[in-house]
């Protein structure tokens, strides 16, 4: 599943073939998605003009004058860029013709993603309640800590909760409680505000590094399958089980929360 990374370096990839273009045709092949693609979706779009493409969590928006387009890519949606009028494929949803000439194709073979429509995209149910992003001055140890008072869930599932904060995915929660040294079965009510500080900095230094990565291994937008290279990046722990701890040498241990990989060093992570 395309976690925050990926799709902020998606918003990066089709932004600028986006913005300030005018919808000319809008055409919905299979509106069967997680939630039915609006009927008026065309009518709502057409000769509108795409004023900014910005991602809240892992939803992107496509924001015009009188409202935001919302899109999830859920499990296994992509979005590319077509110029050469190359023909649709099996599982291209939704396609928006551009006054530029170039086509913006919503692929999703297993259609757990969305397109809706909304004229405030920030009071919409799915996004409203969301937490704050990893990435701005509002996340920080000392909301973690907060935040954290009295609660018995593991420090896993507590940072993964899009309450508390935002994309941070299964992968990536990973990574950043071994760079912070907090076994993820830990309680998070047992947390120190130290512990906090070093592990709201290593969420932010993982993701950042995470974008990054994804723009040097992106495959090029225009033309193509519009995926990144998820995961192309040098992961420390996840998908290491048994492997050598980098900092110790330990074998890395790998136990399932929540039905997901969770792979941490015993020695290193208290």
């Amino acid at each position: 599943m395309p976690e925050l990374p990926e799709v902020e370096t998606t918003r990066q990839g089709i932004a600028p073939h986006c913005e300030g273009q005018t919808v000319t045709g809008v055409r919905v092949r299979n509106g069967k998605l997680r939630w039915p693609v609006p009927e008026d979706l065309p009518d709502l779009l057409q000769h509108k003009i795409i004023r900014a493409v910005e991602r809240r969590a892992k939803y992107l928006f496509l924001h015009l004058d009188t409202g935001s387009v919302i899109v999830h890519l859920g499990m296994s949606g992509s979005l590319r860029v077509i110029t050469d009028n190359s023909p649709a494929m099996k599982h291209d949803h939704v396609e928006l013709s551009l006054s530029n000439g170039r086509i913006l194709r919503f692929n999703d073979p297993r259609r757990f993603g969305c397109w809706l429509w909304s004229e405030d995209y920030r009071a919409h149910p799915l996004i409203r309640d969301l937490g704050p992003e990893p990435l701005s001055p509002d996340f920080n140890g000392a909301l973690l800590f907060r935040l954290s008072r009295g609660k018995q869930t593991p420090i896993k599932s507590f940072i993964m909760d899009n309450h508390v904060v935002v994309g941070v995915g299964n992968i990536y929660a990973n990574e950043a409680l071994y760079k912070a040294g907090i076994h993820p079965k830990r309680k998070a009510g047992r947390i120190s505000l130290d512990r906090y500080h070093k592990l709201a900095e290593a969420i932010k230094e993982t993701l950042s590094a995470a974008i990054l990565m994804g723009g040097t291994t992106l495959r090029d937008f225009v033309n193509s399958d519009g995926k990144p290279g998820y995961f192309a990046q040098s992961l420390l722990v996840y998908g290491r089980a048994g492997e050598a701890c980098p900092e110790c040498q330990a074998s890395l241990k790998e136990i399932r929360m929540n039905n997901r990989s969770t792979v941490y060093c015993p020695r290193c992570q208290r």
